[in-house]
């Protein structure tokens, strides 16, 4: 098959397209045949060494969504079989020809449903929802999204729109993302550079992280709170909590789907009922060959992606 590796930390360019034996499934594992990759601001960290996985030894690979059919399950896996269609997150190799899921994260593609699509709606809409849920707002509270043009971001808009919340300030990099925003729902768009994001909200979501971070939770209003469930790491001086009660809850999707299972399980199908319907859309920004993953890194890189970046094997 053929796959792409790293074996430079560095930007897109130390992307390599490699012929590699096929994976094999472990015990918990799917063979996926892959239709559809997504790509992701966290991958795009790892490749640079400057996310979770800097210091993993080299060549590297990358983990993340795939949507695809099953060729083949592990020993101990069930209410799977070979032939099905599944989207699922990777721990690694996604990159690739083949990928291996762990069938704990995976879910079946409805019928008449894409591959694109699934990798576009399933693990974001699931990221939003997790970081929604968590955030749980109540009646009359406003949430801002940081990288809310991005593949989870564009997602988190909407559903926050479609569970009623009022006021959803949409922040990104740049005023030309604007239109595709307003367009999904949002009330305000604001951009990272602005001296003030307005008036303070009492959520934000924040997918960005690093040198964001402090100016996400300035965004808080006295008692509210962040949801943090980004690679970008960053600091907050501690007395911000305190003097403002403010609190800042972590969020990772391998924790939420293992200890709020049933919870993962309706999300998967209100996000599918939800497109199906028509009433949440899943942007696809581009669709380029496995060739051109580094086209594909460029274009995260430059914050230039409405919606999800997607490689076609």
């Amino acid at each position: 098959m053929r796959r792409v590796r790293f074996h430079a930390y560095g930007g897109p360019e130390v992307l390599r397209l490699e012929e590699a034996e096929d994976p094999v499934p472990g015990p918990g594992d799917l063979l996926v045949r892959t239709e559809a990759i997504g790509v992701t601001l966290p991958s795009v960290r790892r490749v640079r060494g400057d996310g979770k996985g800097g210091g993993d030894p080299l060549p590297g690979v990358i983990g993340g969504e795939i949507a695809g059919e099953v060729i083949a399950i592990g020993s101990e896996v069930t209410g799977f079989a070979v032939g099905d269609r599944v989207t699922s997150l990777t721990l690694t190799g996604s990159y690739g020809e083949l990928a291996l899921a762990p069938a704990f994260l995976a879910s079946r593609i409805p019928d008449g449903a894409s591959a694109v699509e699934a990798v576009a709606l399933v693990r974001g809409g699931h990221v939003a929802l997790a970081a929604l849920s968590t955030a749980a707002p109540a009646g009359g509270e406003s949430v801002l999204i940081t990288g809310a043009a991005s593949g989870t971001g564009h997602l988190a808009v909407q559903l926050a729109k479609l569970q009623g919340v009022p006021r959803v300030v949409a922040a990104v990099s740049s005023p030309a993302k604007a239109e595709f925003l307003y367009g999904l729902g949002a009330d305000e768009v604001v951009t990272y550079d602005q001296e003030s994001w307005g008036e303070p909200v009492d959520i934000v979501l924040d997918g960005v992280g690093g040198e964001l971070l402090p100016r996400a939770l300035a965004a808080v209003a006295p008692g509210g709170r962040l949801i943090f469930f980004n690679s970008g790491g960053g600091t907050v001086p501690a007395y911000e909590l305190l003097a403002g009660a403010k609190t800042i809850t972590g969020l990772t999707m391998r924790r939420f789907s293992t200890v709020h299972r049933e919870r993962y399980e309706r999300h998967r199908e209100e996000l599918w009922e939800l497109a199906g319907a028509g009433r949440l859309r899943a942007a696809v920004h581009a669709e380029l060959p496995l060739a051109d993953a580094a086209k594909a890194h460029e274009i995260i890189e430059g914050r230039a992606n409405l919606g999800k970046v997607v490689l076609r094997p």
